[in-house]
This record gives structure tokens, sequence and C-alpha cells, in this order.
């Protein structure tokens, strides 16, 4: 069973990819999405790729699998019916938040309404202490009438967020042991285990988060199990997590919260890999699909980790205006919109693109499906860079007319422009404010993006990626071979992992080294305990171990790695220095004489990370093209057709060599401009660019001086 399946469900399309792990040998495809039952497209998209490979079913021995089905359910509301038991007098805990207004001139800031309304947040007699002591004996009479109260009012699920928890958690296992005896059969989650740390409001946040689409996530998984045994796939099903980790379909339906960005994951873990082959320190992540655009900062080879995330927020660019997650994520920063997002004139005459999204259904106005209003890949289309007769490979027609029609009714003509200029107007306006928000991103991060390649991907990614990379002055790009579909290969290219998170307040200086060493023993014991049973050898197993520290009277943490072995005072030094130099990356200075204390302590527990080569000699591109075994021999025999495209730099319309990507070799050089197709994107270079395949069918643009 020599194959390898990955499958990335996004906003309009669902991604695929197949490998032969023997020859490396690459087959893609892509779906429209199907919403209602996003199982069913990738039922189809899996039978179809397979049909096309000739590949029998048998022969794949693993499906890693990536959805947006958990953050679509939050965003849009979707989920169980919750109910929140928290100690008396915090039933308020989750709509309080934490007291701030995101936008403190914003008079009219409407934030979102918690999962849980007021009449389902129920209180419960307990109390501990902050270092864990029971106070007050949790009241066991009263907790199963506030239980039996829910399952009359029709509760579909049920969190259970009790003070202090994360360091005690006695009480909030026992009322899920009564859960379990009054109310069989719903869902429960405790924060002592989905996120066992400090902060209430995050914690409260995270909890009722996970267990509203448990049931959601768990009918899903186990349709999506059903289908693959149908399609008569023996392979084990994996999960990626927002981590850039996979797990188990078990883990994935106790903690489906861990899942809200397992999709754009993907993609950084591809971005990260990339950089590692080839020897890159650093790259800058550019995944924009069907519905948004994200870009993410890799250094060493590894891509940034944050601690929290927000879902569903009020207002897509205003931190604190959503719904904070408390787990593991690949820092991801959404910078724009994608092909499917609606350019309209606002009210004060403005071009504005985006938030909305046309997605699959009734999509842009060019796949004659319903659509109506003028989307980015409407304007691509008019501007030339999009092939009506070629788009998914000749699988989907584009309407050309049908753009013209929509942006002529509701761009150009408000604005008084002809039907290109508002084309170009749209498309500049999504490049250049993808451009600002990566470049704020990299300055929040302490990072200069003028220094990181720009790795661009996703069906629109190679569209924009030109005029992104001018607006950010990038040294060059990379497009890798199947760009359009590269998510999914990230699937293939990611361990089996697992986080776990304590809080323990200890001062560096006065540190119980005891009680530390006891904490990541446990973390470590229960990682490599799940790891066996998913198969991993004890030998193979990898951990890594940080913590989250402050000075002293701060109220934010920077993380910073813990040496491995037993920690004593000798660890000390080791631990100061790896904080210092993030402070200081960060802030440029440190404080003086200031104690440290350390907060959170973490571990990640993985396997190894499968070795998915693409091989450049039997590398398939599908239905059209051929493969790398018959390269050219000439320019002329590269480029596929020839048609004007839109380049600002030009001042208009330049008759444009369209290259046909399964038939450049590694060493094939070009120049810009350059238009170069292949079945699931289409890469748009400008004047000026020189241009040259890697070994590994990579394309590297470099950008004019």
């Amino acid at each position: 069973m020599p194959a390898r399946l990955g499958v990335d469900i996004g906003g309009t399309f669902t991604d695929l990819v197949l490998v032969d792990e023997r020859t490396g040998a690459l087959r893609v495809g892509k779906v429209l999405t199907t919403a209602k039952d996003p199982a069913h497209g990738v039922e189809q998209g899996i039978h179809g790729l397979l049909d096309e490979s000739r590949v029998a079913a048998r022969e794949v021995r693993a499906t890693v699998h990536g959805t947006t089905l958990a953050t679509n359910a939050l965003i849009e509301r979707k989920g169980a019916r919750t109910a929140l038991l928290t100690t008396a007098g915090f039933r308020d805990a989750l709509e309080i938040r934490r007291e701030g207004r995101y936008d403190m001139y914003d008079i009219f800031i409407d934030p979102p309404a918690p999962l849980v309304p007021r009449h389902l947040r129920r209180e419960v007699d307990e109390r501990l202490l902050a270092d864990g002591p029971v106070l007050r004996h949790l009241d066991e009479a009263g907790a199963r009438r506030v239980i039996a109260g829910l399952v009359a009012d029709g509760v579909e699920a049920i969190a259970i967020c009790l003070l202090h928890a994360y360091v005690n958690p006695a009480h909030e296992r026992r009322l899920a042991e009564l859960a379990a005896e009054i109310a069989p059969g719903i869902p429960v989650s405790c924060s002592s285990d989905v996120v066992p740390e400090i902060r209430e409001y995050e914690r409260a946040s995270t909890t009722t988060a996970n267990v509203y689409v448990v049931p959601l996530m768990a009918r899903y998984l186990e349709d999506l199990e059903r289908r693959l045994t149908e399609l008569d796939i023996p392979g084990q099903l994996y999960i990626m997590q927002s981590s850039g980790g996979i797990v188990l379909p078990r883990e994935a339906r106790r903690f489906p919260i861990r899942l809200v960005e397992s999709g754009p994951a993907a993609g950084a873990i591809a971005a990260a890999r990339a950089a590692r082959d080839r020897g890159e320190s650093r790259l800058l992540s550019f995944d924009m699909g069907g519905t948004t655009a994200k870009a993410c900062v890799i250094d060493d080879g590894a891509p940034l980790v944050a601690r929290e995330f927000e879902v569903a927020r009020a207002d897509r660019f205003k931190k604190g205006s959503g719904m904070p997650v408390r787990v593991p994520v690949i820092e991801m920063i959404e910078i724009g919109a994608g092909g499917g997002s609606i350019a309209r004139v606002d009210r004060m005459g403005l071009l504005k693109v985006g938030p909305d999204s046309a997605g699959a259904d009734p999509g842009p106005a060019c796949y004659n499906l319903g659509g109506r209003l003028p989307t980015v890949t409407d304007a691509d289309l008019l501007l030339g860079y999009l092939d009506a007769e070629f788009f998914l490979g000749g699988r989907m027609r584009l309407d050309r007319e049908a753009a013209r029609r929509a942006i002529e009714e509701h761009v150009a003509s408000p604005l008084g422009l002809d039907v290109i200029a508002a084309a170009w107007g749209i498309h500049r306006v999504v490049n250049e404010n993808m451009a600002a928000a990566a470049r704020i991103h990299g300055i929040e991060r302490g990072r200069d993006l003028r220094s990181y390649p720009l790795f661009a991907f996703g069906g629109a990614g190679p569209v924009h990626c030109w005029q992104v990379a001018r607006v950010l002055r990038v040294p060059r790009i990379l497009l890798p071979f199947g760009a359009g579909t590269i998510s999914a290969y990230g699937l293939l290219s990611a361990p089996l992992a697992f986080d776990f998170v304590r809080t323990h307040r200890e001062r560096l200086d006065t540190a119980d080294w005891p009680t530390l060493n006891r904490l990541f023993a446990e973390m470590e014991s229960e990682g490599r305990a799940l790891l066996a049973r998913a198969g991993v050898r004890e030998t193979d197993v990898r951990v890594a171990r940080v913590a989250e520290m402050r000075y002293l009277g701060q109220g934010h943490e920077v993380e910073a790695t813990v040496p491995a072995g037993a920690l004593s005072t000798a660890s000390l030094d080791a631990m100061t220095s790896s904080f210092e130099s993030a402070y200081r990356a960060l802030y440029h200075r440190l404080p003086q004489g200031v104690p440290i204390e350390a907060l959170n302590w973490r571990v990640t527990v993985a396997g190894p990370a499968p070795d998915v080569r693409l091989s450049g000699a039997t590398r398939i591109g599908g239905a059209v093209g051929g493969d790398a075994t018959s390269p050219p021999t000439s320019i002329n025999k590269a480029v596929k057709t020839r048609r004007k495209a839109y380049f600002a730099e030009a001042a208009g319309f330049v008759d444009t060599p369209v290259y046909d990507r399964y038939a450049l070799p590694p060493g094939f050089e070009f120049e810009g401009p350059a238009i170069v197709e292949e079945r699931e994107s289409t890469a748009v270079l400008g004047p000026g660019a020189r241009c040259r395949v890697d070994e590994r069918s990579t394309i590297i643009v470099e950008m004019p001086a």
C-alpha cells in the first residue's frame, strides 16, 4: 500500500493530492466544495482522483484530512444547543469578556454574542482556592438538579468551567460523572481537559466552543470514515490540527476546537517544508484561495506558533472583536480576500473588496452558477490572467461576458470608470490590502519582510503574487508545483503530534524544580501513550518543551524554550538566556534587576514527519500537459499559446506568452511578462521577472531591482 492521500476542504474548493511513496509521483485534484454535505464532495473528489490516476483504492495506506468545518460552525452559529456549568457567581464571565473595547472610538461596537445564552449558563455551589485546595465542597444534590434542568431545556452539549479547575480538576470531573449519569449521550467538555491553564474568560470561551462543535464533528468524521470504507480505502484516517500535527479521529472528536485552522495550517506546513528542502532560513507563506488570503512567517524552517486564536470576529481585521480560542495554532494572519470575495462601492464612493464571499454556491458571476455580483476572479478573468476555457484544466468554463456585466453594473458605472479600469481597481485594491496587512504582521513580530522570499500558493495566490511581492519588495517569489493544491500536500508532510499545558507559577530564581519535573513527566508520559496507541515507536518520539515567561508584575508572557532532561538550578542560565533573547527580539531592550517568572509550561510530543518527496522526473500534472519525462527543447515548445494580459507597468494590455506548467523541466529559464498555467492555478509574472525551474519543479522568480 504505497500511496498517501491528502484532502483539504476550503470555502470554495476541496483540494486533493495523491502521492506514490515509492516514486514520488504526484496527482492532484480540485472539486467544488459541497457546503451542505462536505463529506460528499470529499467522496466525489477521491473517487475521481483515484480513477484518473489509475490507482486502486486498496493501495492508499493513509488519508490525511484538513477541514474548516469546525470554524464554519462557530462563525455561522450552527453547532449544538450548549449549556455552561460554572462556579456560583461566575456565570457571566463569558459575556463580560475582558471588559475592554477592541475599538475604543467606535460607540456602536457589537461584540459577538456568547455561544451560550444566559438562561443556559447555570451555577453550581463549590469553590476552590487559587492554589487548588477546596474552600467549599461541591454540592452534588444541587448539581444534579441543575443538570436535570438543562436536560429538560433540551441542551445537546454541556461545557464545564469551574474557578481554578486548571490547578485542581476534581470538582469538574465529578460534575462530568454526574452529567454522564443523568444525561447519557450528551457530550461534556471540562476546561481542565480542553485548556488546563489560567485566565477565566479564555478558558470558558475555549471549552464552550469545543463542546459546541463536538456533535457536528463526531457525525462528520463518522460519515467520512464510512464513505472511505465504502470506497475500499483500507488506510488509517488522520486529521490535521491547527498546530500543524495530525491526530487520529478519536482525539479529533474529543477536541475538535484544535481543528479550527487545520486547512490553512497544512499550507504553512508545506511552506516550511519547502524552506527546509531549499535551505531557506526564512520564508513568507502567502496562501490565497477562494474565500480568504493568509500569510505566515517561516523562520529557521518552522512556522511561528501562537497559543491563542480568534474565531468569528465582528470586525475581520480587529483583534479582540472575536471569540478567543486558547489552543496552539500556527500563527497565520488573515490578510485579505480570496478569489470569490465580492467587490462593491460603499456609501462613501470607495471601492471595497470582501469580506463577503460568493464561495462555491453561487460563486463568482463568471462561474455561471447563479452568482451575479462581481468578485476578484471576475476581475482577473477580464484582465486576461485566467483562461476562460482552461479553468480547472478545462473542466469548468468561465463566462467572460457575465463577469463583464457584473463589474459594469456594480463597480464601473457607480465609479464612472470603464470595465477594465474597474477590474484593475479590484485587483489592485486586493493586492495593496494584502501587502499592507502582511507588512504590519511582520512589524508586530519584529520581522523585516523585505528579506523574506514569498512562497505563493492556493488557487489565487500565484495570480496575485507578483503585485503583492512588488509592494512588499521581497527578493524573490517561489511557485511550487501543484500550487493550487499545496495545502493538501502539506497534510502529507505533517507528523502525529499532541500538545499539553499546565499552569504553575514559579519564579525562576526560587523555582521548585522537583514539581516542574513532575509536571513535565506527566505531560510527556500522556503524549507518549497517545503516540504508542497510534503506532509510533518509542525511539521515534520527539519532545519539545517551552514555558511562557514574563518579568514579575507584567500581564503578558513571552514563550521561551526549556532544556531537555531533568531541570535543576543548573538549568537557570539556559532558560534565562532563551527568555531574554525572545524578549529582546520583541521589545529591543531588557529591564534590569527584575525577577523572571514562568506561568504556563508546555510540551509537544511528536512522531517523525513523513518523508514525502516529489520526484521531478516522474511528476504527473493530471489530465493535461504530460509530465517531465519529455522536456521541451525550446521556449516555443513550452509556450502553449499567447494572450493579452493587463500590466500596469506596461500601461495596458501586453501580448503575453502562456507557458504549460507540465512542460517546464528543471533548469528551464524564461522572463516576464509571462503566464504559467497548470490545472489548479495560474501564475501571472510581470515585466522584468527572471524565472527558472529548480530541481524540485519550483519556479524561482527573481524580482527586478
